[in-house]
């Protein structure tokens, strides 16, 4: 029997053993042949489809989203579904970095007041809104 173990399979994708285990529970990695002694015999390919994987996760694709267009590649007539994948992928990005950079300009407007407290802050004219929360003794009357 011909194939590759489980550990040179993660060494060569660079990926661990409990990754490449998860991604065959999860469907993603067909299960592998057995040798006479019980080890796993990954074919040659598995590599380049773990490395395939893992660039598709870097460009933001949920590991369901991988298997949608693994699943949508491996038809025998594929169809424009990676395109309109990304087209979606790259909104959801915009979309992310507009939020990004809303929190990035209100963190750095609370930097420049030098906000002291979510709470009860002390700055003029505080970017955000905080509370002030009463302090009342154990009577329930005002501190």
């Amino acid at each position: 029997m011909e194939g590759l173990r489980t550990g040179e399979v993660a060494e060569r994708a660079g990926v661990n053993i409990q990754t490449l285990r998860y991604y065959e529970r999860r469907g993603l990695l067909t299960e592998p042949v057995r040798s006479n002694g019980g080890h796993r015999l990954y074919p040659a390919d598995t590599v380049a489809l773990l490395t395939v994987i893992k660039a598709a996760q870097r460009l933001g694709f949920t590991l369901d989203e991988v298997a949608g267009l693994l699943d949508a590649g491996s038809r025998r007539h594929p169809s424009a579904d990676l395109r309109q994948r990304a087209i979606d992928k790259i909104a959801e990005i915009d979309r992310k970095i507009a939020d990004l950079t809303a929190i990035r300009g209100t963190l750095t407007e609370v930097v420049d007041a030098r906000c002291d407290s979510l709470t009860n802050c002390t700055c003029t004219d505080c970017p955000i809104p905080y509370l002030t929360i009463a302090t009342t003794r154990p009577d329930g009357a005002p501190a």
